[in-house]
């Protein structure tokens, strides 16, 4: 069993601001978005979550643990650090993809993420402590099978990044889709999912689909926990395990 706590993280009004008064340099965006990534990647990993930066106006946070309290805190060095805001939407569901929907419906219900006046929302319901157990969060830690060795060694980097970018997104597409997960690249050729309660076979089942579809071999490790930190360092080990006696899947 599941309890996932997903945090929507969006950047106020952004769209307009980059081209207000005029349009911004593209370098100064890139490096305000990376900043601020790794800040919120560092609050939140403070309080034992994770941030996965998707399209860096939109985030998704993994937050188990995080009250409403920890969020507006996290709102608040935000806004004293950036020329932007953020709002957050947080849904709780069995389902990390349910989770997630939860917490859009939150912040589309609040308005557009272009209006000027939809600022530092703060919407949807947090896991209560008597709600909580020691493997709400599942996170499956995806790597490639010696990826140095068929592409990073071997062909040009743009097209090693084209073979890991395949891989990743049709295990995006395909956890989404038959398992309710939600897949997220996380540098160089990992992956790391949040997923519901899954069996070894629904997890070989998504790495054998990869393999099939584009022709990349994927291992995984699997940990849980009540939180994204110990969970996520539990499937770390758990793939250590599997590159040590070449299984393709460790569920911890």
């Amino acid at each position: 069993m599941t309890n996932a706590q997903v945090t929507l993280i969006q950047i106020d009004n952004y769209g307009p601001w980059t081209v207000t008064p005029e349009p911004r340099r593209e370098v100064d965006l890139q490096t305000l978005q990376s900043r601020l990534y790794a800040d919120l990647s560092q609050l939140v990993g403070n309080r034992e979550g994770y941030v996965f930066f998707t399209r860096f106006d939109n985030m998704v946070a993994v937050t188990n643990g995080m009250d409403e309290a920890d969020h507006a805190m996290i709102q608040e060095s935000v806004r004293n650090r950036y020329p932007v805001t953020v709002s957050f939407g947080v849904g709780v569901a069995p389902s990390p993809v349910d989770a997630l929907s939860a917490a859009t419906d939150h912040l589309q219900d609040a308005g557009s993420a272009q209006e000027a006046d939809r600022t530092e929302i703060l919407r949807g319901g947090t896991l209560a402590a008597d709600e909580r157990t020691d493997h709400d969060v599942h996170l499956a830690h995806f790597d490639v099978n010696d990826a140095t060795g068929k592409y990073t060694d071997r062909l040009n980097a743009y097209d090693s990044f084209i073979h890991i970018e395949q891989a990743y997104a049709e295990l995006m597409r395909y956890l989404r889709r038959a398992h309710d997960g939600l897949a997220f690249f996380v540098g160089g050729d990992n992956v790391i999912a949040v997923c519901p309660d899954l069996d070894e076979a629904a997890y070989r089942d998504a790495i054998d689909h990869v393999e099939r579809t584009v022709e990349v071999e994927l291992k995984v490790g699997v940990g849980s926990a009540a939180t994204a930190q110990p969970a996520g360092m539990a499937a770390k080990h758990a793939l250590e395990a599997c590159r040590e006696d070449g299984h393709r899947v460790v569920v911890d």
